[in-house]
């Protein structure tokens, strides 16, 4: 693994590696589902594993600008629920890592986010009424958000599939989405740790990305802020279905070749 000492301004993953980790910082500044867009960008010169590892230590440093952020504004009643079921999905993650296929996972949570889009877009707008936050729920969508989180970096779909009808404020969604996956990815640290060794270099790295990351977090809600609720629960829509789609495409490519 290279160090940052030993990347050029001229080498390309220096480039794509700041990227990664203002989209990173984005994401955890509340627009939800632009972090996710790291690890395939990162993809295009080192192995997405590789790039998963090296981007969670981003995550977490990260996680702590966004939750500093959004410590007034979140749906408490909804993390009670979904930071219990998120910590037991990563477990779940941890124990069947080598039985479960991430693509196949991946595949079938592209499949219900672009079926969950498309019933709400082809619903009247009188017709839908917010939904109360329910526990049954919350633990299953939850449970899914940290079990693909750990196993293909999918987390977004499950979690915005259970709250988008709920119809919060886009701040309060922004925060509790923040705060959600700081948990998660603190609770991945010592699975990731104990399959995916981390290097010295490897930290070294990441932590020197860190600032670009909290610029980025810092960005991300100053536009949310700016953004009216109508563009911006829009936008995450898109941004799901878009997402749902590519994990769609990514499972039938594999099946095909």
């Amino acid at each position: 693994m290279p160090t940052l000492a030993s990347l050029s301004l001229a080498e390309p993953l220096l480039w794509l590696l700041c990227l990664a980790s203002l989209l990173v910082g984005m994401s955890k500044g509340g627009l939800p589902g632009i972090g996710m867009l790291a690890v395939p960008i990162l993809s295009l010169l080192i192995s997405p594993v590789l790039a998963a590892v090296l981007l969670l230590p981003i995550y977490i440093l990260s996680d702590v600008v966004g939750v500093w952020l959004y410590r007034r504004e979140y749906s408490a009643d909804n993390l009670k629920i979904l930071i219990p079921a998120g910590i037991a999905g990563v477990l779940v993650g941890w124990a069947t890592a080598a039985h479960v296929s991430d693509q196949v996972v991946s595949f079938l949570i592209g499949v219900l986010g672009v079926s969950f889009c498309l019933s709400r877009w082809m619903r009247r707008a009188d017709t839908i009424v917010a939904r109360p936050v329910e526990l049954p729920r919350g633990l299953f969508w939850g449970t899914l958000s940290g079990f693909t989180s750990f196993v293909s970096h999918a987390g977004a779909p499950p979690y915005q599939i259970f709250m988008l009808p709920q119809q919060l404020p886009k701040m309060v969604f922004a925060g509790t989405t923040t705060i959600l996956f700081a948990c998660i990815n603190l609770a991945k640290v010592v699975p990731y740790s104990a399959l995916h060794p981390y290097s010295g270099s490897t930290l070294w790295l990441s932590a020197a990305l860190v600032p670009i990351a909290a610029i980025g977090t810092v960005a991300g809600k100053s536009f949310v802020q700016r953004l009216s609720e109508k563009w911006f629960f829009l936008g995450v829509q898109i941004v799901l279905f878009l997402v749902s789609l590519k994990l769609v495409s990514d499972g039938l490519l594999i099946w095909l070749s």
